[in-house]
């Protein structure tokens, strides 16, 4: 599958697919790749043969964030109702029901930093430079990055980072958990297709219900999220390949996963 938009492009191989970002120069992520963005996830998550996801900037940039020439001279009006495209299109890449890996190369702020904590994982170059600098314009971040960021690391880190509109290395990130993993900057993408592979061949209704136990479970009570837990393995019990797995355990031999 190879899908198009002037900005964003989608191309799966191997079971992998890559959301790609192709905004010369920076990715600024105006409105209409904001919303290219959210067709893609869409479009990935519908897709039963891909099993991972990989967001990709390309080799010089993730995405430097929102188009500052375009919202300079908006006002309130527009962006209470225009402020949610970017919001959904965050959404939907953090709903998608697969392993998801935003390969970081340079710049990841703002927008694109939000746009990286939406993914499952994050993958960095040594060079690359992550922070909501929003403050920084008078703003906040507005589209995840006050409480994604926040549940990623912690409100005390999450408001250094939000109130000083710094920017981080990928040493420094790593070190507060804002990324997972460091690689040399020409390795990002192979990096990211590697951790992808991993998830390939798995169980992926388990897959996509360990990541609804988890993330749906974080935002509510703990006996909410135990319930939620509670019904989605019950839930496995009625899946093909729950009984797969289980006879080849006991079989002592390897499981085929097929998804249904």
């Amino acid at each position: 599958m190879r899908a198009m938009g002037e900005f964003v492009r989608v191309e799966v191989s191997d079971q992998i697919a890559t959301i790609r970002l192709d905004r010369p120069k920076m990715n600024a992520l105006n409105g209409q790749l904001q919303q290219e963005l959210g067709e893609a996830a869409r479009l990935v998550d519908a897709d039963a043969a891909v099993q991972a996801v990989i967001i990709y900037g390309g080799e010089r940039v993730f995405a430097a964030g929102a188009d500052i020439k375009e919202m300079a001279d908006r006002s309130y009006a527009y962006m209470i109702e225009h402020s949610k495209v970017l919001a959904d299109s965050l959404t939907a890449i953090s709903r998608i029901g697969k392993p998801v890996i935003a390969a970081i190369s340079g710049y990841a702020l703002g927008g694109g930093c939000e746009l990286a904590l939406s993914a499952d994982f994050r993958v960095a170059g040594e060079s690359a430079r992550l922070g909501q600098p929003e403050i920084q314009l008078g703003l906040i971040p507005g589209a995840g990055g006050t409480q994604r960021l926040t549940r990623l690391i912690g409100p005390a880190k999450a408001k250094d980072l939000i109130f000083s509109g710094r920017h981080v290395g990928a040493a420094e990130a790593l070190a507060l958990g804002l990324i997972d993993k460091v690689v040399a900057d020409d390795q990002v993408y192979t990096a990211a297709l590697e951790w992808a592979a991993t998830f390939v061949g798995g169980p992926t209704l388990a897959v996509r219900a360990a990541k609804q136990a988890v993330d749906l479970g974080a935002e509510v009570n703990l006996d909410t999220a135990l319930e939620i837990e509670r019904q989605l393995f019950a839930g496995l019990f009625a899946t093909e390949d729950a009984k797969a797995g289980m006879r080849a355990f006991i079989d002592k031999t390897r499981p085929k996963f097929t998804g249904d």
